[in-house]
């Protein structure tokens, strides 16, 4: 049977505020560089007014890997949680705009659609201040059957896993995926959220996940091991493939005894913001996976993807990536 979709991807539906900040200003505000920080609706206005002026578009790690995937030429769609308001709509739109269906109905009730300030430093380093919003309340009634159904590969953002109701909503969404003959693939994320949440986490990985992503701080957090080749030996054989990044060192691609070293893909001088290199990884490799390419090539788009959308402001890729990896790898 043909799938309606290659891709469908659960996460937070949030719209990013980008902003260029100074180092001081993280430490003024308590705010550890390279980090995630959950914040309420109060701390975030406060972190609003404060902040320089920035770009406002529709964002969320999930939903940033997902108009990258779409860019690249996959077809996905997006479930998440939004409130009927006005950023509620601009993130259907754009999510839309992008190519991907997006069967979300915003709630009428509740707080307003989540809003993540990503602060971006002169290293190009991102710390972010997320306030959830309604996407706190996504739980199980969310999850659309028949759309995860009709999936290659339901993809599911770790930075989500906070309230006990998604957790809920992940596991019933794989089991829904697995039923249906398809693949279940998980991003960490962020170390602090593994921290929080690592025992669940564990048996997610070994219980529910074929494909893992994560990057190298992440996996040895959720292993508690110091080194990354521990970790390595860790995550073999919890999960049928593991996606492993580190930054300019590149990234491992594990599937049993096969393992492949993926070079990271040069930017020279043109590093601008490393807001969503880790979602973009996670867009090309998805690509590459669901069209049929093997994990080395896979592989190879994830780099090539990860480094495009650094050489730029913003944590989606430019229109011309599809190009680029075409150009690249003559696929």
């Amino acid at each position: 049977m043909t799938s309606q979709y290659d891709l469908v991807g659960i996460g937070n539906a949030l719209v990013d505020v980008l902003v260029t900040i100074e180092d001081n200003f993280l430490d003024e505000h308590g705010l550890p560089k390279g980090s995630m920080n959950l914040v309420d609706s109060g701390q975030s206005d406060a972190l609003y007014d404060a902040v320089p002026a920035g770009v406002e578009v529709s964002g969320g790690s999930c939903g940033n890997t997902m108009a990258g995937f779409s860019a690249l030429g996959g077809k996905g769609a997006y479930i998440g949680k939004v409130h009927d308001d006005g950023l509620g709509k601009v993130f259907i739109h754009d999510m839309k705009a992008m190519g991907v269906d997006c069967p979300i109905e915003p709630t009428k009730s509740g707080p307003s659609t989540g809003r993540c300030i990503v602060m971006v430093s002169k290293d190009a380093q991102r710390t972010m201040a997320t306030y959830l919003g309604a996407a706190v309340d996504l739980g199980p009634d969310d999850v659309d059957e028949k759309t995860i159904q009709g999936a290659k590969v339901l993809y599911l953002e770790g930075y989500l896993f906070d309230p006990e109701a998604a957790k809920k909503a992940f596991i019933k969404a794989a089991d829904i995926a697995h039923a249906a003959g398809g693949k279940v693939s998980l991003s960490l994320s962020d170390p602090f959220c593994v921290d929080r949440h690592r025992e669940a986490f564990l048996a997610l990985v070994e219980n529910h996940v074929d494909i893992l992503f994560a990057n190298e701080s992440e996996i040895t957090s959720l292993y508690q091991v110091e080194s990354f080749d521990e970790a390595l030996q860790k995550v073999r054989g919890h999960c049928e493939i593991a996606c492993l990044t580190r930054s300019e060192k590149g990234s491992v691609v594990l599937s049993g005894e096969e393992v492949h070293v993926i070079d990271a893909d040069p930017v020279g001088d043109h590093l601008k913001d490393t807001t969503g290199a880790g979602d973009q990884y996670a867009a090309g490799f998805l690509y590459g996976y669901t069209q049929g390419f093997d994990l080395a090539t896979a592989g190879r788009i994830a780099s090539i993807a990860a480094a495009e959308v650094v050489t730029h402001y913003g944590a989606r890729p430019e229109v011309h990536v599809r190009d680029l990896i075409r150009e690249k790898l003559a696929v």
